[in-house]
């Protein structure tokens, strides 16, 4: 996604553009030897910081990036005569838009397949083993910061692995988007040379052909003189979507650590505080916290300016496109941070179990429930009554049951639940995500 990156790209579409119209059937320019072929193919596969920092020497006399590109690889022709002979074929008929938006889009392909959706996925794979690891470890649930109806640890990461599942789908699903069609998407230039030739399915052709002979994006036949950058603004939306399911879990796990619930891994030398030697902070959680929250502000800016443009084209989307990488660039530092951090965590039961036990006021939900299956009056606000605002213990609450009129069985099954054992599917939803 660096400067470099963009630069190999621009060299990577320009050449691509130049192969295939050496195979349109025209007078003026045959088709190239395959020795050619390879040899141009050979600019961009070994494409290099020192060719990098040549064009951008050419660039501070042209003042015109693209413009630069085209003459470095004129400048690579030097020599060989197939390839002079046929120069000015470089850049034929494009706008430079036609260079940048195919050149961006590769970007992203490349930024999102290679490096982006693996470190997700990483996430994603250690949440989801976690989720079975833990299906069976009961756990009191807090609504509203009050205790709850109790849940499993396994079941709560398990609705992380969904939400996250469905977020990187998305993400993987936006078709990458590119435009051929000249200055202002009307192929004006093109159809000036060759009026006969079909030069929009000659586009498309260039744009989704697999990578290395063509480009392997999704063709955009509608433009002004830029791509209108809608997908972009998609994708970004997508990756801000699963950034905010994990600042969610980010602060869930923060406070799992903080209850106690999971103790973090030491290791031979760290220090958690200047001053209370005792201490061992959940860094990992809290630098992932705010780095997604710099990538989304930065993917929500991408994805509310890009597809504003005044008119057929102004240069406000240039300057902001070379950050694309900034921005995805703090979100894999931070599935990262959130893979360091889910690595040094291990679950505390005897803190867990520990919290159950002191909350029997949760199994106020099934007594209630039962009592109003079979038919007792005012279950519900006698259960009010009994607990609210006092301390209940397992003494208390099986006194409650054992006065209850309902069948004897329901009784003996009301008698051994436990807060423990009072958590429905949730062992099952955990182990099968």
């Amino acid at each position: 996604m660096s400067e470099q990156g963009y630069m190999r790209r621009r060299v990577q579409v320009e050449v691509a553009w130049f192969v295939a119209l050496s195979d349109c059937g025209f007078a003026e320019f045959r088709p190239l030897s395959s020795g050619a072929s390879t040899y141009l193919l050979g600019l961009v596969k070994n494409f290099s910081e020192a060719d990098g920092e040549a064009i951008k020497a050419i660039e501070k006399v042209t003042n015109h990036d693209v413009k630069a590109v085209e003459y470095w690889i004129k400048s690579k022709f030097e020599g060989r005569t197939e390839l002079m002979a046929a120069a000015e074929f470089v850049h034929f008929a494009c706008t430079s838009e036609d260079i940048n938006n195919t050149s961006h889009a590769l970007q992203l392909k490349a930024g999102r397949d290679l490096v982006l959706l693996p470190a997700l996925d990483a996430v994603i794979q250690k949440l989801r083993e976690m989720a079975h690891a833990f299906a069976d470890v009961s756990m009191l649930s807090r609504t509203h910061g009050q205790t709850a109806s109790p849940t499993t640890v396994g079941k709560e990461i398990a609705n992380v692995v969904v939400r996250l599942t469905a977020a990187r789908a998305k993400i993987a699903g936006i078709a990458l988007m590119a435009k051929m069609n000249g200055a202002v998407g009307n192929y004006n230039a093109h159809l000036s040379a060759w009026p006969e030739f079909d030069w929009e399915a000659f586009a498309r052709k260039v744009v989704e052909t697999p990578e290395p002979l063509g480009l392997g994006l999704t063709f955009q036949p509608y433009s002004i003189q830029i791509e209108p950058h809608d997908y972009m603004a998609e994708l970004f939306d997508a990756v801000a979507r699963a950034n905010t399911i994990l600042i969610d879990w980010s602060r869930d796990v923060w406070g799992y650590v903080s209850l106690g619930y999971f103790k973090q891994k030491l290791r031979e030398g760290e220090v958690g505080s200047s001053t209370m030697p005792h201490k061992v902070n959940p860094i990992d959680f809290e630098n992932a916290e705010g780095n997604l929250g710099l990538a989304n502000a930065l993917l929500r800016h991408l994805s509310e300016k890009l597809p504003i443009s005044r008119w057929q084209r102004d240069l406000t989307d240039s300057t902001v496109l070379r950050n694309m990488g900034v921005a995805l660039g703090y979100a894999v530092l931070a599935y990262h941070s959130l893979g360091a951090g889910l690595g040094k965590l291990e679950i505390n039961e005897a803190a867990i179990a520990s919290d159950l036990d002191a909350s029997w006021e949760v199994l106020a939900e099934p007594i209630q429930t039962v009592m109003r299956r079979f038919g007792l009056p005012q279950p519900y606000e006698q259960l009010k009554k009994f607990t609210r605002g006092e301390p209940m213990t397992r003494e208390l609450m099986q006194g409650f049951i054992a006065n209850l009129e309902i069948p004897a069985a329901e009784k003996e099954r009301l008698l051994a639940m436990t807060p423990g054992s009072y958590t429905g599917k949730a062992a099952e939803l955990a182990r099968r995500v």
